[in-house]
């Protein structure tokens, strides 16, 4: 995410450093450094950062750079450390950074060469997605443009699977058999009847607008337009869950989240393993996970949390039903780092990124529920879940996920670790 920071922010928290470090000096006392964190990375660049995650990175940056060593040999980059400052005034300093400063590559942040990789891909699509809005991405008021869409719309109505029939499956439940989990895969299954509807609505206005049997609005235009874009109409795209792919992709995506919900409405009963990222609300299932888990433990929910533990398989006929307790789930996909399987029943662990792996897919993960005070981090990063590579605000819960024994999570954090529903 972006944030307002600007030259004033640089220049006062300069200030603020000059201050304390010239009256530690006075007073013969130690520089504060943790309160110069708090004023950098809580009130000056902090008071800027509205998402939490963004603060966290913001503020193990200061955690790792803000300490006594910077001014006695930190090493801050490859072959370049903080010089002694007993020994060098501030020109001298100026001149050492002009002179020994070292090009800027992915790792002098902590992160992987696969960062710069995931930009520049990514830099190349917003400017290709660009030069298409602008040659091309205007639709033709009346000019009889919108009929080239027809062939589009055989094709994604003749794939467009048919609406669930809520009567029929809720007539099959029973007053007791409303567990959470089935209350999930009927909140799934509406949402996704409401999606299918809309789709299938708008794009048989459109075609009745081809037709000459509707005034074309400006609605029907822009859906034209992006059928011949390849791109998600945003009237969809309100109904439907975050993604970044681009229709071909969401098309067959929506057919295979479908299916999910047929399969888990025809059995009302916990799959063996759930395609987490066929979810609309993945927080929704991971707290019917933890209100089973607090009512058959005798537990406030309140005082529940999930705990992940990663199999070495990443094939779904390999787990030959549901587990012993809690969930499992399949669809995940790591950014910022790998993943090496453990060996035999041992769980594996985070590593670093394979190069050109942007995403390499996780193995499938029982979920289950403990109380807070039994949740154990010790050798578990904090890796935040989310649906998509925007993060912020499609963000679903945090995992722990295994680190080595000799690891630190800072490492990770400042790597951008995370993990994602979806590859982009």
């Amino acid at each position: 995410k972006k944030y307002p920071f600007n030259d004033g922010d640089l220049t006062i928290c300069g200030t603020v450093l000059k201050n304390y470090l010239n009256n530690a000096e006075v007073l013969g006392t130690d520089v504060p450094w943790p309160d110069l964190r708090y004023i950098f990375g809580e009130i000056m660049y902090g008071g800027h950062i509205t998402d939490p995650w963004d603060r966290r990175v913001n503020n193990t940056y200061l955690a790792v750079l803000v300490t006594p060593e910077l001014l006695a040999g930190c090493n801050l980059a490859q072959g370049f450390k903080s010089p002694d400052a007993t020994k060098l005034e501030y020109v001298h300093y100026v001149k050492y950074i002009e002179e020994r400063f070292p090009p800027e590559i992915p790792q002098m942040f902590w992160l992987h060469p696969n960062a710069e990789i995931g930009f520049l891909t990514n830099q190349g699509i917003a400017i290709f997605k660009t030069i298409s809005s602008i040659s091309g991405g205007g639709g033709g008021g009346g000019s009889g443009d919108i009929s080239e869409a027809q062939p589009l719309i055989n094709t994604y109505m003749g794939q467009l699977p048919a609406n669930l029939d809520m009567i029929e499956i809720r007539s099959r439940l029973k007053e007791e058999d409303y567990t959470p989990f089935v209350i999930v895969s009927l909140q799934e299954s509406d949402r996704m009847n409401l999606l299918l509807g809309h789709m299938r609505s708008s794009m048989i206005e459109l075609e009745l607008g081809i037709s000459g049997a509707l005034n074309v609005t400006d609605g029907m235009e822009q859906l034209a337009t992006d059928l011949q874009a390849n791109k998600v109409n945003a009237l969809w795209a309100e109904k439907a869950y975050a993604s970044l792919k681009l229709l071909s992709a969401w098309f067959a995506d929506l057919i295979l989240r479908v299916d999910q919900c047929v399969e888990w409405t025809d059995k009302l009963t916990l799959l063996k393993s759930i395609w987490m990222s066929g979810l609309f609300n993945a927080m929704s299932f991971l707290t019917s996970n933890m209100q089973v888990a607090a009512r058959s433990n005798n537990l406030p929910l309140d005082f529940m949390t999930n705990r992940c533990r990663f199999y070495n398989t990443r094939e779904l006929n390999d787990i030959t039903g549901v587990p012993e307790k809690g969930v499992h789930v399949h669809g995940l996909f790591m950014e910022g780092a790998g993943w090496e399987d453990g060996k035999g029943d041992e769980e594996g662990y985070i590593t670093d990124s394979k190069m050109k792996d942007l995403h390499p897919v996780m193995p499938i993960c029982n979920i289950f529920s403990v109380h807070i005070d039994d949740m154990d981090w010790n050798c578990m990063y904090h890796c935040p879940v989310f649906y998509t590579s925007t993060r912020g605000a499609t963000y679903i819960f945090v995992a722990n996920t295994r680190m080595d024994p000799d690891d630190w999570e800072t490492r990770w954090t400042l790597a951008g670790a995370a993990l994602l529903t979806q590859d982009d």
